[in-house]
């Protein structure tokens, strides 16, 4: 698969895709006798994985993952100790978002009490 038809199918630029081979979030894509990338399976299982895992874990963890897989099966226990700690880490990141949810739904509430409020004054009841 071109990395043309990468991108349009995950919606991520060609830019993007070349960043991620870049700087190691997705291991050295194979190409082409002429040079061109040809995603293959694995790469694609990779550009899945990344783009999944980007919403809610760092690029510098992320690589690290790559790095790890690529040195084999005794990295084992390193990638799950790691995959652990993002989890933490996420589910820390998501009870903070929560709670500033819960905080913008009762501000929301009490403006919409007063705005209310407003209303029946100004009606005259």
């Amino acid at each position: 698969m071109t990395i043309r038809e990468v991108s349009e199918r995950y919606g991520l630029s060609a830019d993007t895709l070349r960043y991620y081979e870049r700087v190691g979030l997705i291991p050295p894509v194979p190409r082409t006798g002429s040079g061109v990338r040809n995603y293959d399976a694995a790469s694609l299982g990779w550009v899945e994985l990344i783009k999944c895992m980007s919403a809610g874990v760092g690029i510098e963890a992320l690589t690290e993952y790559c790095r790890l897989f690529q040195l084999g099966e005794e990295t084992l226990e390193a990638r799950k100790a790691l995959l652990v700690e993002q989890r933490r880490q996420l589910r820390e990141r998501m009870e903070d978002m929560r709670k500033s949810l819960d905080r913008l739904n009762m501000k929301i509430e009490n403006y919409d009490q007063c705005l209310a409020r407003k209303e029946r004054e100004l009606r005259g009841v």
